[in-house]
């Protein structure tokens, strides 16, 4: 079953802050219960100072036996602990409860203290049900060496009862804090998935084909970028969408125009007098033009679909772009006289030889001139210019047209866009073009001003170029 990230985000901030609570009543209570272990272990390195201060002033330069028949039990015992006295071989001599059978030889505290060094230890008794903490002090003779040992005890009773208590104020705080954690979570989770979810919402609704809702969310962080990016992409979304019926739009009328001239025409030389050649041959001649007008648009489709696909191979071999550039010339040379176009030559005439799919540069360089004469009024003129202009080789189509203000050159490479003027078709020629130079990975520039004109760049890397 599919959590909500609402639960995901309440239960990660429960967890985290359930760990941080639990690490900090762990180090408190561990930090509270060195604290009273060290401050019973003070307590008893004070008594012990006393205690030696006043063997070294009075006991010192006495022997053994005569601190064992002093009253050495008043000045020993004076904390009101237990205390013992240790000879030098390890074994008890004096235990102020009688706890005569403690094995103290073995333990660590009396063995650093028989070798002269002070020590400390923390653990069980066979006498007592807990622990307990003792210090160990050597009492040097007179000559330095170790005459017995002074071992004060302390039981850590008091201290356990100390730290019981604080942990359990400490678990009590635990679960009031888990439960402000959970209502401070919950919400923070809801302030943070509310955004999300408004977003949620409105992606399913634009899959849905609602296109034109927004989503109403003011932020300035990562979300408010999400949220303007899907809006932005919605707005496209709808242009696009615009876009393409625009084009069904105009490639229906562009289709019925020829197909009615067809089917007119043919009616007409159904019932016209087979002697009669001037109308048969205009009939035909129009039925051939406008069929050859249907097959370029058929064809610019056909391409497009290939492209979209991703089914478009280049058939790629090695030739002289520069013989393509003037082949295309004198390809197009009658189009422009019918338009009174005058279609000028400026290539280049070094042999330029490259590896690529000629008949698709030839496709670009027809598309790209016959829009130029298209959109050119009668009078005016087309350039093809071509040349080597390392690292690529350079194409320009130039025309002293209708040009394009700024909204359409920005949209002219786009899938179906047809420009303003009534001789723009089907708005794939210039998208197909472009698609064919990337595979030759080039780049197809275009610079146009209104009423002014319009020049093309095409380039094409001579990486491609092949050794001649």
């Amino acid at each position: 079953m599919k959590q909500s990230i609402r639960i995901i985000i309440t239960r990660n901030f429960v967890a985290l802050i359930l760990l941080t609570v639990s690490l900090l009543d762990v180090l408190l209570i561990l930090g509270f219960r060195q604290y009273t272990y060290n401050g019973v272990k003070y307590y008893l390195n004070q008594q012990l100072n006393n205690s030696i201060y006043t063997y070294d002033r009075y006991f010192k330069n006495g022997s053994l036996q005569e601190l064992l028949e002093s009253d050495y039990e008043i000045i020993f015992n004076q904390f009101g602990g237990q205390v013992q006295l240790v000879g030098p071989d390890g074994q008890l001599i004096y235990d102020s409860i009688g706890a005569i059978n403690d094995p103290v030889k073995d333990y660590p505290d009396v063995q650093s203290a028989l070798k002269g060094k002070e020590n400390s230890r923390i653990g069980k008794v066979t006498y007592a049900d807990t622990s307990v903490l003792s210090v160990s002090r050597p009492l040097f003779s007179r000559e330095g060496s170790v005459l017995a040992v002074l071992r004060y005890t302390s039981s850590l009773a008091p201290a356990h009862r100390s730290v019981l208590i604080l942990t359990r104020y400490l678990l009590i705080l635990t679960v009031f804090v888990i439960a402000i954690s959970i209502i401070v979570s919950r919400y923070l989770a809801k302030a943070i998935t509310r955004p999300i979810e408004e977003i949620q919402s409105t992606a399913i609704q634009l899959a849905d084909g609602q296109y034109k809702k927004r989503i109403e969310l003011q932020r300035d962080d990562e979300l408010g970028q999400l949220a303007q990016s899907i809006n932005t992409l919605a707005a496209e979304i709808v242009r696009k969408e615009q876009v393409k019926n625009d084009f069904i739009s105009s490639i229906s009328h562009e289709l019925r125009t020829p197909l009615t001239s067809i089917r007119g025409w043919a009616a007409i030389l159904k019932d016209t007098d087979p002697e009669d050649k001037e109308i048969y041959t205009e009939g035909f001649n129009i039925i051939e033009n406008e069929t050859e007008r249907l097959s370029k648009m058929v064809e610019e489709l056909l391409d497009f679909s290939r492209y979209i696909s991703g089914r478009i191979t280049l058939k790629k071999d090695e030739f002289n772009i520069t013989s393509t550039c003037r082949d295309v010339l004198r390809q197009m040379q009658p189009r422009a006289q019918n338009q009174d176009i005058h279609l000028i030559d400026e290539v280049n005439d070094e042999v330029v030889l490259i590896t690529g799919d000629e008949d698709r540069i030839r496709q670009v360089l027809i598309n790209l001139i016959d829009n130029a004469i298209k959109f050119t009024d009668p009078g005016g003129w087309v350039l093809l210019e071509a040349r080597k202009n390392y690292p690529n080789y350079e194409m320009i189509i130039s025309d002293n047209g209708v040009g394009m203000d700024e909204t359409e050159l920005r949209l002219a490479k786009e899938k179906f866009y047809k420009g303003k003027h009534s001789n723009s078709h089907s708005g794939l020629g210039l998208s197909i073009a472009e698609e064919i130079i990337k595979l030759h990975n080039g780049e197809i520039q275009i610079v146009s001003e209104k009423s002014v004109g319009t020049s093309i760049r095409v380039f094409i890397p001579l990486e491609n170029e092949a050794t001649s």
